[in-house]
Protein backbone atom coordinates (compact mmCIF):
# COMPACT_ATOMS: atom_id res chain seq x y z
CA UNK A 1 0.00 0.00 0.00
CA UNK A 2 3.00 2.40 1.04
CA UNK A 3 4.26 1.67 -2.50
CA UNK A 4 1.12 2.65 -4.26
CA UNK A 5 0.88 5.78 -2.17
CA UNK A 6 4.23 6.96 -3.15
CA UNK A 7 3.57 6.04 -7.04
CA UNK A 8 0.03 8.61 -6.12
CA UNK A 9 2.27 10.81 -4.29
CA UNK A 10 4.95 11.55 -7.54
CA UNK A 11 2.11 12.01 -9.61
CA UNK A 12 0.57 14.53 -7.53
CA UNK A 13 3.90 16.38 -7.32
CA UNK A 14 4.23 16.31 -10.97
CA UNK A 15 1.13 17.68 -11.70
CA UNK A 16 -0.40 19.98 -8.83
CA UNK A 17 3.21 20.54 -7.22
CA UNK A 18 4.62 22.48 -10.42
CA UNK A 19 3.17 22.24 -13.86
CA UNK A 20 -0.77 22.35 -13.58
CA UNK A 21 -1.54 25.36 -11.69
CA UNK A 22 1.41 27.61 -13.80
CA UNK A 23 -0.46 26.02 -16.95
CA UNK A 24 -3.96 26.87 -16.13
CA UNK A 25 -2.70 30.51 -15.31
CA UNK A 26 -1.21 30.99 -18.32
CA UNK A 27 -3.22 29.39 -20.71
CA UNK A 28 -6.41 30.96 -18.65
CA UNK A 29 -4.66 34.51 -19.26
CA UNK A 30 -4.16 33.46 -22.98
CA UNK A 31 -7.53 32.38 -23.99
CA UNK A 32 -8.69 35.97 -22.39
CA UNK A 33 -6.60 38.11 -24.27
CA UNK A 34 -7.06 35.79 -27.85
CA UNK A 35 -10.74 35.79 -27.16
CA UNK A 36 -10.85 39.29 -26.65
CA UNK A 37 -12.06 38.89 -22.92
CA UNK A 38 -15.19 37.39 -23.78
CA UNK A 39 -16.02 37.48 -20.31
CA UNK A 40 -16.12 40.66 -20.09
CA UNK A 41 -18.31 41.16 -23.58
CA UNK A 42 -20.87 38.82 -22.66
CA UNK A 43 -21.14 39.45 -18.99
CA UNK A 44 -24.77 41.19 -19.32
CA UNK A 45 -26.04 38.14 -21.17
CA UNK A 46 -24.70 35.51 -18.39
CA UNK A 47 -28.16 36.96 -16.39
CA UNK A 48 -30.44 35.58 -19.36
CA UNK A 49 -29.91 31.88 -18.17
CA UNK A 50 -31.99 32.77 -14.94
CA UNK A 51 -35.46 32.76 -16.99
CA UNK A 52 -36.84 29.55 -17.69
CA UNK A 53 -38.24 31.01 -21.51
CA UNK A 54 -38.97 28.68 -24.01
CA UNK A 55 -37.48 25.55 -21.90
CA UNK A 56 -38.47 22.17 -23.57
CA UNK A 57 -39.36 20.27 -20.43
CA UNK A 58 -38.27 17.35 -22.04
CA UNK A 59 -34.58 18.12 -22.59
CA UNK A 60 -32.41 19.92 -19.87
CA UNK A 61 -32.53 23.75 -20.05
CA UNK A 62 -28.94 25.83 -19.91
CA UNK A 63 -30.53 26.78 -16.68
CA UNK A 64 -31.20 23.23 -15.32
CA UNK A 65 -26.99 22.72 -16.70
CA UNK A 66 -26.02 25.76 -15.18
CA UNK A 67 -27.78 24.85 -11.55
CA UNK A 68 -26.08 20.90 -11.80
CA UNK A 69 -22.71 22.74 -12.99
CA UNK A 70 -22.96 25.34 -9.91
CA UNK A 71 -24.00 22.35 -7.23
CA UNK A 72 -20.74 20.53 -8.58
CA UNK A 73 -18.59 23.56 -8.36
CA UNK A 74 -19.90 25.35 -4.72
CA UNK A 75 -18.81 22.68 -1.77
CA UNK A 76 -16.32 21.99 0.75
CA UNK A 77 -14.05 24.44 -1.36
CA UNK A 78 -16.29 27.53 -0.78
CA UNK A 79 -16.46 26.67 3.17
CA UNK A 80 -13.42 25.10 4.14
CA UNK A 81 -11.41 25.85 1.08
CA UNK A 82 -11.22 29.68 1.75
CA UNK A 83 -10.70 28.84 5.34
CA UNK A 84 -7.17 27.53 4.34
CA UNK A 85 -6.52 29.75 1.44
CA UNK A 86 -6.93 32.72 4.19
CA UNK A 87 -4.68 30.64 6.95
CA UNK A 88 -1.94 30.21 4.94
CA UNK A 89 -1.94 33.06 2.77
CA UNK A 90 -3.42 35.81 4.44
CA UNK A 91 -6.09 37.83 3.51
CA UNK A 92 -4.17 38.69 0.20
CA UNK A 93 -5.33 34.89 -0.86
CA UNK A 94 -8.71 36.51 -1.28
CA UNK A 95 -7.62 39.20 -4.18
CA UNK A 96 -5.94 36.16 -6.02
CA UNK A 97 -9.06 33.88 -5.75
CA UNK A 98 -11.14 36.75 -7.46
CA UNK A 99 -8.44 36.94 -10.07
CA UNK A 100 -8.05 33.36 -11.18
CA UNK A 101 -11.69 32.98 -11.25
CA UNK A 102 -11.92 36.24 -13.82
CA UNK A 103 -9.19 34.44 -15.82
CA UNK A 104 -11.37 31.47 -15.68
CA UNK A 105 -14.60 32.62 -16.65
CA UNK A 106 -12.65 32.62 -20.52
CA UNK A 107 -11.55 29.12 -19.59
CA UNK A 108 -14.55 27.80 -18.50
CA UNK A 109 -16.45 29.79 -21.31
CA UNK A 110 -13.77 27.88 -24.26
CA UNK A 111 -14.45 24.19 -23.06
CA UNK A 112 -18.09 24.13 -22.54
CA UNK A 113 -18.45 25.49 -25.79
CA UNK A 114 -16.18 22.70 -27.23
CA UNK A 115 -18.12 20.26 -25.14
CA UNK A 116 -21.59 21.56 -26.63
CA UNK A 117 -20.13 21.80 -30.09
CA UNK A 118 -19.31 18.18 -29.72
CA UNK A 119 -21.80 16.81 -28.28
CA UNK A 120 -24.08 13.77 -29.21
CA UNK A 121 -27.61 12.96 -29.08
CA UNK A 122 -28.06 9.16 -26.97
CA UNK A 123 -31.68 8.85 -28.73
CA UNK A 124 -34.04 9.11 -26.16
CA UNK A 125 -34.19 12.80 -26.27
CA UNK A 126 -30.71 13.71 -24.45
CA UNK A 127 -26.84 14.63 -24.66
CA UNK A 128 -24.11 13.34 -24.00
CA UNK A 129 -20.51 15.45 -23.94
CA UNK A 130 -17.60 16.59 -22.51
CA UNK A 131 -13.86 16.73 -23.59
CA UNK A 132 -13.46 12.53 -24.07
CA UNK A 133 -16.41 13.15 -27.03
CA UNK A 134 -14.35 16.59 -27.67
CA UNK A 135 -11.42 14.41 -28.61
CA UNK A 136 -12.75 12.01 -30.52
CA UNK A 137 -14.99 13.78 -32.85
CA UNK A 138 -12.89 16.86 -32.85
CA UNK A 139 -9.57 15.30 -33.11
CA UNK A 140 -9.96 12.07 -34.39
CA UNK A 141 -10.31 8.57 -33.77
CA UNK A 142 -6.32 8.71 -33.60
CA UNK A 143 -6.57 10.60 -29.92
CA UNK A 144 -9.20 7.78 -28.53
CA UNK A 145 -6.53 6.79 -26.26
CA UNK A 146 -6.20 10.06 -24.59
CA UNK A 147 -9.84 9.94 -24.15
CA UNK A 148 -10.03 6.58 -22.35
CA UNK A 149 -7.32 8.25 -20.17
CA UNK A 150 -9.53 11.32 -19.39
CA UNK A 151 -12.50 8.52 -18.55
CA UNK A 152 -10.62 7.01 -16.26
CA UNK A 153 -9.33 9.34 -14.53
CA UNK A 154 -12.75 10.80 -14.38
CA UNK A 155 -14.37 8.04 -12.69
CA UNK A 156 -11.54 7.57 -9.97
CA UNK A 157 -11.37 11.42 -9.11
CA UNK A 158 -14.67 12.65 -8.82
CA UNK A 159 -17.09 9.23 -9.71
CA UNK A 160 -15.19 7.10 -6.40
CA UNK A 161 -12.52 9.61 -4.83
CA UNK A 162 -14.26 12.66 -4.14
CA UNK A 163 -17.97 11.42 -3.31
CA UNK A 164 -16.21 9.33 -0.33
CA UNK A 165 -14.79 12.87 0.89
CA UNK A 166 -18.15 14.35 0.47
CA UNK A 167 -19.64 11.57 2.42
CA UNK A 168 -17.00 11.86 5.13
CA UNK A 169 -17.58 15.97 5.48
CA UNK A 170 -21.78 16.22 5.36
CA UNK A 171 -21.38 12.74 8.28
CA UNK A 172 -18.29 14.39 10.24
CA UNK A 173 -20.17 17.53 10.56
CA UNK A 174 -23.73 16.47 11.36
CA UNK A 175 -21.82 14.57 14.26
CA UNK A 176 -19.96 17.27 15.74
CA UNK A 177 -22.78 19.79 15.36
CA UNK A 178 -26.17 17.25 16.14
CA UNK A 179 -24.23 14.58 17.54
CA UNK A 180 -26.11 12.29 15.34
CA UNK A 181 -23.98 9.36 14.61
CA UNK A 182 -22.61 8.79 11.33
CA UNK A 183 -24.07 5.60 9.97
CA UNK A 184 -27.34 7.44 10.34
CA UNK A 185 -26.14 10.28 8.34
CA UNK A 186 -24.24 7.50 5.84
CA UNK A 187 -27.43 5.92 5.43
CA UNK A 188 -29.97 8.86 4.78
CA UNK A 189 -27.33 10.29 2.36
CA UNK A 190 -26.82 6.79 0.51
CA UNK A 191 -30.96 6.61 0.06
CA UNK A 192 -31.68 10.12 -1.19
CA UNK A 193 -28.26 9.29 -3.83
CA UNK A 194 -29.63 6.31 -5.25
CA UNK A 195 -33.19 7.61 -5.33
CA UNK A 196 -31.68 10.64 -7.62
CA UNK A 197 -28.99 8.71 -9.77
CA UNK A 198 -31.25 5.71 -10.57
CA UNK A 199 -33.69 8.68 -11.75
CA UNK A 200 -30.76 9.30 -14.34
CA UNK A 201 -29.40 12.91 -15.80
CA UNK A 202 -33.32 14.28 -15.92
CA UNK A 203 -34.10 13.75 -12.10
CA UNK A 204 -30.25 14.93 -11.79
CA UNK A 205 -31.28 18.08 -13.15
CA UNK A 206 -34.85 18.18 -11.52
CA UNK A 207 -33.01 17.62 -7.86
CA UNK A 208 -30.42 20.44 -8.83
CA UNK A 209 -32.56 23.22 -10.30
CA UNK A 210 -33.98 22.74 -6.42
CA UNK A 211 -31.39 22.25 -4.09
CA UNK A 212 -28.89 24.73 -5.55
CA UNK A 213 -30.94 28.24 -5.42
CA UNK A 214 -31.93 27.06 -1.79
CA UNK A 215 -28.63 26.77 -0.81
CA UNK A 216 -26.99 29.31 -2.45
CA UNK A 217 -29.75 31.90 -1.90
CA UNK A 218 -30.09 30.72 1.60
CA UNK A 219 -25.77 30.89 1.80
CA UNK A 220 -25.71 34.16 0.67
CA UNK A 221 -28.64 35.71 2.46
CA UNK A 222 -26.13 34.82 5.74
CA UNK A 223 -23.48 36.09 4.77
CA UNK A 224 -24.93 39.19 3.33
CA UNK A 225 -26.82 39.67 6.81
CA UNK A 226 -23.36 39.33 8.50
CA UNK A 227 -21.73 41.92 6.37
CA UNK A 228 -24.84 44.41 7.18
CA UNK A 229 -24.10 43.71 10.82
CA UNK A 230 -20.57 45.16 10.29
CA UNK A 231 -20.73 47.94 7.49
CA UNK A 232 -18.47 50.18 8.83
CA UNK A 233 -15.41 47.57 8.80
CA UNK A 234 -15.88 46.50 5.36
CA UNK A 235 -13.79 49.14 3.93
CA UNK A 236 -10.88 48.15 6.09
CA UNK A 237 -10.94 44.28 5.10
CA UNK A 238 -10.89 45.45 1.25
CA UNK A 239 -7.99 47.45 2.32
CA UNK A 240 -6.23 44.57 4.27
CA UNK A 241 -7.28 42.07 0.91
CA UNK A 242 -5.44 44.57 -1.23
CA UNK A 243 -2.11 45.86 0.85
CA UNK A 244 -1.71 41.98 2.02
CA UNK A 245 -2.22 40.75 -2.24
CA UNK A 246 0.38 43.56 -3.40
CA UNK A 247 2.95 42.75 -0.68
CA UNK A 248 2.45 46.45 1.21
CA UNK A 249 1.23 44.39 4.50
CA UNK A 250 2.31 40.92 5.02
CA UNK A 251 -0.20 39.26 7.45
CA UNK A 252 1.42 35.39 7.30
CA UNK A 253 4.78 34.16 6.66
CA UNK A 254 5.86 33.87 2.77
CA UNK A 255 4.03 37.39 2.13
CA UNK A 256 2.89 38.22 -1.23
CA UNK A 257 3.97 34.39 -2.36
CA UNK A 258 1.96 32.83 -0.03
CA UNK A 259 -0.95 35.11 -0.63
CA UNK A 260 -0.64 33.94 -4.75
CA UNK A 261 0.13 30.32 -4.37
CA UNK A 262 -2.87 29.75 -1.81
CA UNK A 263 -5.36 32.19 -3.60
CA UNK A 264 -4.71 30.33 -7.41
CA UNK A 265 -4.24 27.00 -6.05
CA UNK A 266 -7.87 27.20 -3.73
CA UNK A 267 -9.24 29.41 -6.37
CA UNK A 268 -8.83 26.76 -9.46
CA UNK A 269 -9.89 24.18 -6.73
CA UNK A 270 -13.23 25.62 -6.12
CA UNK A 271 -13.71 26.50 -9.77
CA UNK A 272 -12.63 23.78 -11.51
CA UNK A 273 -12.05 26.09 -14.71
CA UNK A 274 -10.00 24.25 -16.82
CA UNK A 275 -9.96 20.79 -15.03
CA UNK A 276 -12.52 19.45 -17.81
CA UNK A 277 -15.25 18.24 -15.36
CA UNK A 278 -17.85 21.16 -16.16
CA UNK A 279 -17.98 20.66 -20.12
CA UNK A 280 -19.85 16.89 -19.40
CA UNK A 281 -22.62 18.68 -18.01
CA UNK A 282 -22.57 21.99 -20.04
CA UNK A 283 -22.69 19.29 -22.94
CA UNK A 284 -25.76 18.01 -21.72
CA UNK A 285 -28.50 21.03 -22.06
CA UNK A 286 -30.44 21.88 -25.16
CA UNK A 287 -29.29 25.96 -26.51
CA UNK A 288 -29.63 27.05 -29.93
CA UNK A 289 -25.59 28.02 -30.11
CA UNK A 290 -22.54 26.37 -28.52
CA UNK A 291 -21.12 29.58 -26.66
CA UNK A 292 -24.43 30.74 -25.52
CA UNK A 293 -23.65 27.35 -22.99
CA UNK A 294 -20.43 28.57 -23.07
CA UNK A 295 -21.63 32.10 -21.27
CA UNK A 296 -24.07 30.27 -18.75
CA UNK A 297 -20.48 28.00 -17.90
CA UNK A 298 -18.57 31.20 -17.50
CA UNK A 299 -21.29 32.79 -15.28
CA UNK A 300 -20.89 29.55 -13.01
CA UNK A 301 -17.35 30.38 -12.56
CA UNK A 302 -18.92 33.85 -11.47
CA UNK A 303 -21.71 32.60 -8.99
CA UNK A 304 -18.95 30.08 -7.03
CA UNK A 305 -15.87 32.25 -6.62
CA UNK A 306 -16.89 35.93 -6.70
CA UNK A 307 -20.30 35.22 -4.96
CA UNK A 308 -20.09 32.24 -2.82
CA UNK A 309 -16.45 32.03 -1.80
CA UNK A 310 -16.20 35.61 -0.99
CA UNK A 311 -18.94 35.40 1.15
CA UNK A 312 -17.19 33.42 2.75
CA UNK A 313 -13.79 34.93 3.14
CA UNK A 314 -16.27 38.39 4.93
CA UNK A 315 -17.59 36.06 6.56
CA UNK A 316 -14.00 34.95 8.29
CA UNK A 317 -12.13 38.53 7.87
CA UNK A 318 -15.04 40.84 9.48
CA UNK A 319 -14.46 38.34 12.94
CA UNK A 320 -12.16 38.38 15.71
CA UNK A 321 -12.12 34.59 15.42
CA UNK A 322 -9.24 34.44 12.37
CA UNK A 323 -5.97 36.21 13.73
CA UNK A 324 -3.45 36.33 11.12
CA UNK A 325 0.23 34.39 11.58
CA UNK A 326 -1.24 32.92 14.22
CA UNK A 327 -1.58 28.85 14.66
CA UNK A 328 -5.18 27.82 15.58
CA UNK A 329 -8.28 26.82 14.19
CA UNK A 330 -8.63 26.85 10.72
CA UNK A 331 -10.98 24.80 7.51
CA UNK A 332 -14.60 24.67 8.36
CA UNK A 333 -14.59 24.99 11.63
CA UNK A 334 -13.19 28.74 11.55
CA UNK A 335 -15.79 29.15 8.90
CA UNK A 336 -17.81 27.86 11.91
CA UNK A 337 -16.71 29.75 14.70
CA UNK A 338 -16.82 32.90 12.64
CA UNK A 339 -20.62 32.49 12.16
CA UNK A 340 -21.44 31.94 15.44
CA UNK A 341 -19.06 34.61 16.69
CA UNK A 342 -21.55 36.80 14.28
CA UNK A 343 -24.89 35.42 14.75
CA UNK A 344 -24.92 32.85 17.94
CA UNK A 345 -24.25 29.29 18.67
CA UNK A 346 -27.48 28.33 16.33
CA UNK A 347 -25.41 29.35 12.74
CA UNK A 348 -23.45 26.46 13.39
CA UNK A 349 -26.71 24.42 12.84
CA UNK A 350 -27.31 26.44 9.44
CA UNK A 351 -23.79 25.74 8.58
CA UNK A 352 -24.25 22.00 8.82
CA UNK A 353 -27.70 22.20 6.76
CA UNK A 354 -25.38 24.11 4.07
CA UNK A 355 -22.95 21.28 4.39
CA UNK A 356 -25.11 18.92 3.72
CA UNK A 357 -26.35 20.58 0.34
CA UNK A 358 -23.34 21.65 -0.78
CA UNK A 359 -22.29 18.04 -0.76
CA UNK A 360 -25.36 16.57 -1.65
CA UNK A 361 -25.05 18.77 -5.12
CA UNK A 362 -21.60 17.62 -5.38
CA UNK A 363 -22.52 14.50 -5.15
CA UNK A 364 -25.04 13.96 -8.06
CA UNK A 365 -22.48 15.96 -9.74
CA UNK A 366 -19.73 13.93 -9.51
CA UNK A 367 -21.51 10.94 -10.08
CA UNK A 368 -22.83 12.01 -13.46
CA UNK A 369 -19.53 13.11 -14.42
CA UNK A 370 -18.48 9.19 -13.67
CA UNK A 371 -21.67 8.31 -15.61
CA UNK A 372 -20.49 10.41 -18.71
CA UNK A 373 -17.15 8.70 -18.55
CA UNK A 374 -18.40 5.15 -18.51
CA UNK A 375 -20.20 5.84 -21.65
CA UNK A 376 -17.02 6.73 -23.26
CA UNK A 377 -15.36 3.16 -22.13
CA UNK A 378 -18.44 1.03 -23.09
CA UNK A 379 -21.76 0.94 -24.38
CA UNK A 380 -23.30 -1.40 -22.15
CA UNK A 381 -26.19 -0.42 -19.62
CA UNK A 382 -24.97 -3.02 -16.82
CA UNK A 383 -21.83 -0.70 -16.81
CA UNK A 384 -23.67 2.56 -15.61
CA UNK A 385 -25.94 0.23 -13.20
CA UNK A 386 -22.63 -1.02 -11.77
CA UNK A 387 -21.54 2.69 -11.29
CA UNK A 388 -25.05 3.62 -9.46
CA UNK A 389 -24.73 0.93 -6.83
CA UNK A 390 -20.87 1.58 -6.51
CA UNK A 391 -21.23 5.46 -5.77
CA UNK A 392 -23.98 4.40 -3.30
CA UNK A 393 -21.17 2.25 -1.33
CA UNK A 394 -18.81 4.93 -1.75
CA UNK A 395 -20.60 7.40 -0.04
CA UNK A 396 -21.93 5.49 2.72
CA UNK A 397 -18.54 3.96 2.95
CA UNK A 398 -17.35 7.31 3.03
CA UNK A 399 -19.46 8.25 6.16
CA UNK A 400 -18.93 5.99 8.33
CA UNK A 401 -15.14 5.82 7.73
CA UNK A 402 -13.36 8.93 10.06
CA UNK A 403 -10.29 9.07 7.81
CA UNK A 404 -12.13 8.66 4.13
CA UNK A 405 -10.40 11.72 3.04
CA UNK A 406 -7.60 9.69 2.79
CA UNK A 407 -8.89 8.74 -0.90
CA UNK A 408 -7.42 12.20 -1.88
CA UNK A 409 -3.82 10.28 -1.97
CA UNK A 410 -5.04 8.79 -5.44
CA UNK A 411 -7.72 11.46 -6.21
CA UNK A 412 -5.71 14.48 -6.11
CA UNK A 413 -3.16 13.26 -8.70
CA UNK A 414 -6.03 11.49 -11.28
CA UNK A 415 -7.86 15.25 -11.34
CA UNK A 416 -4.51 16.60 -12.09
CA UNK A 417 -3.61 14.06 -15.22
CA UNK A 418 -7.65 15.06 -15.97
CA UNK A 419 -6.44 18.06 -15.98
CA UNK A 420 -3.24 17.97 -17.74
CA UNK A 421 -5.10 15.42 -20.80
CA UNK A 422 -8.03 18.28 -21.20
CA UNK A 423 -6.12 21.63 -21.72
CA UNK A 424 -3.92 19.38 -24.28
CA UNK A 425 -6.96 18.53 -25.84
CA UNK A 426 -8.04 22.68 -25.55
CA UNK A 427 -5.15 23.50 -27.05
CA UNK A 428 -5.37 22.09 -30.33
CA UNK A 429 -9.34 22.40 -30.47
CA UNK A 430 -8.93 26.24 -29.55
CA UNK A 431 -8.62 26.78 -33.21
CA UNK A 432 -12.24 25.80 -33.85
CA UNK A 433 -13.73 27.17 -30.79
CA UNK A 434 -12.29 30.42 -31.84
CA UNK A 435 -13.97 30.16 -35.18
CA UNK A 436 -17.33 29.30 -33.31
CA UNK A 437 -16.69 32.51 -31.26
CA UNK A 438 -16.73 34.32 -34.56
CA UNK A 439 -19.91 33.07 -35.64
CA UNK A 440 -21.27 33.94 -33.03
CA UNK A 441 -20.25 37.13 -32.80
CA UNK A 442 -21.15 37.78 -36.30
CA UNK A 443 -24.99 36.93 -36.21
CA UNK A 444 -24.75 39.59 -32.79
CA UNK A 445 -24.02 41.94 -35.44
CA UNK A 446 -26.17 41.39 -37.84
CA UNK A 447 -28.46 41.89 -35.26
CA UNK A 448 -29.98 38.55 -34.49
CA UNK A 449 -30.59 38.61 -30.75
CA UNK A 450 -29.91 34.68 -29.75
CA UNK A 451 -27.55 33.23 -32.61
CA UNK A 452 -27.95 29.89 -33.88
CA UNK A 453 -25.58 27.24 -35.15
CA UNK A 454 -26.24 26.08 -38.34
CA UNK A 455 -24.25 22.92 -38.87
CA UNK A 456 -23.82 23.47 -43.16
CA UNK A 457 -21.36 26.19 -41.48
CA UNK A 458 -19.13 23.71 -39.98
CA UNK A 459 -19.38 20.59 -42.48
CA UNK A 460 -16.08 19.89 -42.03
CA UNK A 461 -16.57 19.36 -38.62
CA UNK A 462 -17.95 15.70 -37.14
CA UNK A 463 -20.75 17.39 -35.54
CA UNK A 464 -24.20 15.09 -34.44
CA UNK A 465 -26.98 16.75 -36.85
CA UNK A 466 -29.11 14.80 -34.30
CA UNK A 467 -27.79 17.46 -31.59
CA UNK A 468 -27.63 20.28 -34.16
CA UNK A 469 -31.09 20.28 -36.15
CA UNK A 470 -32.24 23.15 -38.33
CA UNK A 471 -33.94 26.00 -36.84
CA UNK A 472 -35.94 28.28 -38.76
CA UNK A 473 -36.28 31.58 -36.35
CA UNK A 474 -33.22 32.89 -35.33
CA UNK A 475 -34.93 35.76 -33.85
CA UNK A 476 -36.63 34.88 -30.75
Amino acid sequence: MGLIESFFGVIGDLTWGWSLIPILVIFGVFLTIATGFVQFQFFGRMFRVLSKRDADPNKISAREALMISVGGRVGGGNIAGVAVAITLGGPGAVFWMWAIAIVGMATSLVECSVAQLFKRSDGMGSYRGGPARAIIHGLGRDYRWLAIAYAVCLIAAFGIGFNAFQGNTVAGAAYDSLGIDRLWTGLFLTAVTGFVVFGGIHRIAKAADVVVPIMAIGYIAMALLIIVMNIGEVPAVFGAIISNAFGFEEAVGGGMGAAIAQGLRRGLFSNEAGLGSAPNVAATAEVRHPISQGITQAFSVFIDTIVICSCTAFVILLGDVYVPGAEGVDGVALTQQSMVHHLGSWAQYFLTAAILLFAFSSIIYNYYLGENAVTVLTNNPLGIQALRILVMGVVLLGSVAPNATAVFFFSDPMMGILALVNLLALMMLFPIARRVLQDFRKQLKAGIERPVLNIDDFSDLDLDPEAWPKRDDKTT
